[in-house]
């Protein structure tokens, strides 16, 4: 044995090119064999998941809905992009194999596990959800009309809220310790935080709703902007238009209809809404005809789909609507204007405040570059063209501005005047300061370097430290300042809450373009609506997992909330929306 090992020695001596080859080839194999192991886990029913008649629950609300109990017992791993898919809203049928726990190709736990492709499973601590309150319950009425999950063995707040917001919903409910409910509308009375009192099923330390009652959150994410599934994006149910064909331009009946045929058909036709309605599919745009501004509860467009079990198609009365990747390009255009304006128009706002955000709404909705008072290489390397035009070139719509004071100020004719929620605001901006319009402030810039309890301690360090206190503490004064500034010395000022704005569109820019003297159909502005988001907007999906604001910093911020609500009082204009405080 000692000789042949002694053989072996020599001849890699000789020849190590073919040593390392084989280490390669060793390393390789262990690879695939650990590879494969990871991937074994499969969706399989628990044959001991608790039925609707047990006993356990005291309840006979399975009995009426049909729902499918099931314990899924796979592991929730990330799977190859390529086989991502659309997904809407699923609707539970009172069919006997759900109700007898059979898992059928086409069963719950399935499309949860498809629902997951192309997506990494996210960190709890994202706190990507709000809790708003304790709700009342019940089978016949239920308080969040969309889909439901439930999950007797893992059940968590996390999950709940992830699964919500991938599907679109502005908020998800928790019930019974085990139940997960997803809607955009609460319909139930809200009642002591008391009255849940239920541990979740898969975190001891989190309170999942009660006996008919449910712990309902906010999904932060969710209100940002529409969430996607797989290249669609969900809009809701709407009420049928009164002429269909005038209404959406392009339709087909479907024997098969599943959300995956009508989206594909309206993407080939190069229309950026596909309508499901029963077996037919229709496409076209948000118009006057179909402004897609009502939504309907979704239970009025409960039908399963013929292709698709756990997908809602819609009726022939009240349609299923998704968004395509297809980009809407009637509010594309853009121009700068061919008549040189003599009366200069501000688009001013406190740093932070979404000022890029509505330069990019005003160009969609105009069809006109805006201007800058300052000279951003990003932004015109984005398409703001009007960028690097000097401010009083006449050329551009209006012009954005931070500035403050009585000559900067009375330099306009005009002014929209955007104001956002200061905690945000300076958040916003602090970010961009450190991290670009569209990155995120590192944890060492918000909390600093940490102390040092050795003798030489640098300034750096001290300094960092205290970057975020001294940030607040010299623009808190500003925000403030900034609108009283406006207020006091611009003419024609229009006053444009930054949450109005993202609440209601529609209505908000309809102010703004009016102001600008332009005439736009209303056509071009659902378009807007459709293409909202622009290059300029954070994911949302890092968040920081402690509130930054001290309580000094907040009755700091508080007092000057104050005075800003009393000054847009004074001028006979609405005060500042009630939810930037209390904080």
């Amino acid at each position: 044995m000692a000789r042949l090992l002694v053989k072996f020695q020599r001849y890699f001596r000789r020849k190590p090119i073919r040593f390392f080859m084989l280490i390669a080839l060793y390393l390789t194999a262990g690879s695939l064999v650990f590879l494969h192991a990871s991937f074994t886990g499969e969706p399989r029913v628990s044959e001991n998941a608790p039925g609707a008649n047990d006993g356990t629950s005291g309840r006979t609300e399975h009995q009426h809905l049909g729902t499918l109990q099931l314990s899924r017992e796979f592991k929730e791993l990330p799977e190859p992009l390529t086989t991502a898919r659309r997904y809407g809203s699923w609707f539970k049928s009172p069919s006997k194999d759900t109700i007898l726990g059979r898992n059928n190709p086409g069963d719950y736990g399935g499309t949860w596990s498809r629902a997951l492709k192309g997506r990494n499973i996210r960190e709890k601590e994202e706190d990507k959800a709000k809790y708003i309150g304790c709700y009342v319950d019940n089978i016949h009425r239920r308080a969040l009309r969309g889909v439901s999950f439930f999950d007797y063995k893992k059940m968590t707040l996390f999950r709940c809220q992830d699964n919500c917001a991938e599907r679109g919903y502005l908020f998800a409910g928790l019930e019974f310790g085990a139940e997960c409910y997803c809607g955009h509308k609460i319909q139930a009375a809200n009642v002591s935080d008391v009255e849940c009192n239920m541990q979740c099923k898969g975190e001891k330390n989190n309170i999942c709703g009660g006996v008919n009652r449910l712990s309902i959150y906010r999904l932060e994410l969710a209100q940002e902007s529409a969430r996607r599934y797989g290249s669609a994006i969900f809009r809701g149910c709407f009420r049928r238009p009164e002429n269909v064909s005038v209404a959406l331009l392009a339709s087909r009946v479907m024997k098969n209809m599943s959300v995956d045929r009508c989206v594909d058909f309206c993407t080939g036709k190069e229309y950026p809404l596909a309508a499901l309605a029963g077996s037919w599919c229709h496409c076209g745009f948000p118009t006057s005809l179909f402004t897609l501004h009502e939504r309907e509860d979704e239970q009025l467009c409960a039908q399963k789909c013929s292709g698709e079990e756990f997908e809602s198609c819609g009726n022939s009365k009240y349609f299923i609507v998704y968004q395509t990747q297809v980009q809407d390009n009637r509010c594309m255009d853009r121009r700068f204007l061919t008549t040189r304006v003599k009366q200069f128009i501000a688009l001013a706002s406190f740093p932070g405040a979404g000022n890029t955000w509505a330069r990019h709404l005003i160009e969609l909705a105009t069809g006109f570059y805006t201007g800058s008072y300052y000279f951003d290489g990003s932004l015109y390397n984005k398409g703001f063209k009007g960028e690097r035009d000097h401010w009083r070139s006449g050329r551009t719509i209006c012009i954005k501005t931070h500035e403050s004071g009585q000559k900067e100020i009375e330099a306009f004719d005009s002014a929209i005047l955007l104001i956002r929620n200061p905690y945000k605001a300076l958040m916003a901006e602090f970010n961009r300061k450190y991290g670009g319009h569209i990155g995120f402030a590192s944890h060492a810039h918000w909390k600093g370097k940490g102390t040092s309890h050795e003798a030489g301690v640098t300034l750096s360090r001290i300094r960092a430290n205290d970057e975020w206190p001294e940030f607040v503490k010299n623009y808190a004064p500003w925000w403030a300042t900034h609108t009283i500034d406006w207020l006091k010395y611009g003419k024609n000022v229009l006053v444009v809450h930054f949450e109005d704005l993202k609440r209601d569109l529609f209505v908000q820019l309809k102010r703004m373009v009016s102001l600008l003297g332009i005439v736009v159909l209303e056509d071009r502005l659902l378009c807007v609506e459709g293409q909202k988001d622009g290059n300029f907007k954070r994911s949302g999906l890092r968040k920081l997992e402690y509130d930054p604001y001290t309580p000094e910093m907040r009755k700091m911020i508080g007092g000057y909330i104050k005075t800003v609500d009393s000054a847009l009082k004074l001028r006979n204009l609405t005060g500042v929306p009630a939810d930037y405080y209390p904080r």
